[in-house]
């Protein structure tokens, strides 16, 4: 099952694009988690931080 498959070199300008859609998809995520955090802490009020472990 060892085959020689050819792999895809890319441009300078290709791994530069990967890496700006990269970026763009990870700061994406964090506005979402931080948004999410946000609406979760204002539905259940600021007390939820506050609640015995």
């Amino acid at each position: 099952m060892s085959e020689n498959r050819p792999t895809i070199e890319l441009t300078e300008a290709q791994q530069k694009a990967r890496r700006k859609r990269s970026i763009a998809l990870a700061i994406c995520l964090a506005a979402f988690v931080v948004i999410f955090y946000a609406v979760t802490v204002i539905k259940l009020g600021p007390d939820v931080l506050n609640r015995p472990l």
